[in-house]
């Protein structure tokens, strides 16, 4: 690997760079991610995977979101920084082969929620919340954020008033856009951030497998 291209960074924008990659292990990408994150001072917020990038791209991307505890987002050269140490750490294992993206990103403001805490720390707002399994016939939930029990998180749903569920039987969580939202995580700027343009990254081994043909 060669190391990674910044992009763009904050509001949803992204540090993108191409690798090499075969389907990877989420939970030893994220052990290896965290301590370059924390080792920065941001706290790791997600690690993706998808089989199609954004962007126009149709190539496997890997995304990974962080944030810092004092502003919640990452600007562009907090994404540049972080891109550049899991690059330098994917280079010493080599984690994964063949082709894909890698994208470094703030969570934006209508963020995904990924940890127990995070109901927490965004107690009172709207939340999308798809259950892993149904729960009285329903997997999804909408509603405001009233916090957390133990490991039982607690929503008071729009149509069925107060409900409760396990943090492990949460599929996937996002705050909605509202404007006590946008209020709430000033200064973000739900315009977006400039972008940061870079020479595309190359891969030598492949270039010289193609100079040998």
């Amino acid at each position: 690997m060669k190391g990674l291209a910044p992009h763009g960074a904050g509001t949803g924008k992204l540090c993108i760079a191409s690798e090499r990659t075969t389907l990877p292990d989420l939970d030893k990408l994220t052990a290896l991610i965290a301590p370059e994150a924390e080792a920065l001072g941001f706290a790791l917020v997600r690690v993706a995977w998808f089989e199609t990038g954004g962007q126009g791209s149709d190539e496997p991307t890997l995304q990974v979101m962080a944030e810092r505890p004092d502003t919640r987002q990452l600007g562009i050269d907090d994404c540049a920084s972080l891109s550049h140490r899991i690059s330098d750490k994917f280079d010493e294992i080599d984690p994964i082969e063949e082709a894909y993206r890698l994208e470094v990103s703030s969570p934006g403001i209508d963020r995904p929620l990924t940890r127990l805490a995070d109901f927490t720390d965004w107690a009172g707002h709207e939340v999308k919340v798809e259950l892993a399994e149904p729960m009285d016939g329903r997997k999804n939930i909408r509603g405001n954020i009233v916090g957390i029990d133990g490991e039982t998180i607690l929503v008071d749903d729009r149509k069925s008033g107060r409900l409760t569920f396990a943090f492990s039987n949460m599929g996937s969580a996002k705050l909605l856009l509202t404007d006590r939202l946008i209020a709430s995580t000033a200064p973000i700027n739900s315009d977006g951030a400039d972008e940061v343009e870079a020479e595309p990254i190359h891969d030598e081994a492949q270039e010289d497998e193609d100079h040998g043909q």
